[in-house]
């Protein structure tokens, strides 16, 4: 069975990410594509295991094997985080409507660091393009700025929310070159120094609910090493 034959015969979500999920689309805008393929039980019994990844096979979409997407989500990455609140679902199986229902499990204070740790470096290439070039990636400053506001809530509520809500035409502002990028880098730090604040008093656990994740996967690989188990 090829990579390809996985994410078309094996995906069990998918949706749509990017500009398009957080509601900053443009029509220049592409679609990228996200997806998750459960890879039947039987092809780890082989020597030669199924991709943890696959690329493809449409342009700009990239999908996880089950068991590798569940390993970053607890680790709280947050491009994989965000891909389980995307509002733009494309495929949904029974097995995929039990991980979405795993939303609140994978979340915790976790995402603090890590999506502190995403955001310190994204930064520093912009500061590197304004010193270089004169300006940031004006696109690339948008979406830090989103990716902040949406770590302060998550501390603030213990919810993730990806959609640029009421900022959105502040942030297409930004994408615009229109605010200039001393006052874009004191927003970026006074949204860090809010998540910072939120993290104490957090409504998040310290940690993700692994045993539970643990569970589903055990259970899902094993109904698909079942002879009567069909195509998820």
């Amino acid at each position: 069975m090829d990579d390809h034959t996985l994410v078309r015969d094996h995906t069990i979500y998918a949706c749509v990410m990017g500009s398009r999920a957080f509601g900053l689309a443009t029509e220049a805008s592409d679609t990228d594509r996200r997806g998750v393929y459960l890879a039947p039980t039987p092809l780890f019994w082989r020597f030669d295991k199924p991709p943890a990844h696959v690329e493809g096979p449409r342009e700009e979409e990239f999908s996880w094997e089950l068991e590798r997407f569940c390993e970053l989500a607890l680790r709280a990455n947050p491009n994989i985080l965000e891909c389980l609140h995307s509002p733009l679902v494309e495929r949904l199986t029974p097995v995929g409507e039990e991980l979405l229902s795993l939303r609140g499990a994978f979340l915790s204070r976790r995402a603090h660091t890590t999506f502190g740790r995403y955001a310190a470096s994204q930064h520093r290439k912009l500061v590197a393009d304004v010193r270089i070039h004169g300006a940031p990636r004006w696109k690339h400053a948008m979406h830090l700025l989103r990716l902040l506001v949406s770590c302060r809530d998550l501390l603030r509520t213990g919810r993730l929310t990806i959609d640029a809500g009421a900022d959105r035409e502040r942030f297409l502002a930004v994408k615009r070159g229109e605010l200039g990028w001393d006052e874009v880098d004191t927003w970026m730090t006074r949204l860090a120094e809010e998540a910072e604040a939120a993290l104490s008093s957090s409504p998040l656990p310290e940690g993700p609910d692994e045993a539970r994740v643990a569970d589903f996967l055990h259970r899902a690989r094993r109904a698909s090493a079942a002879p009567e188990a069909s195509a998820v």
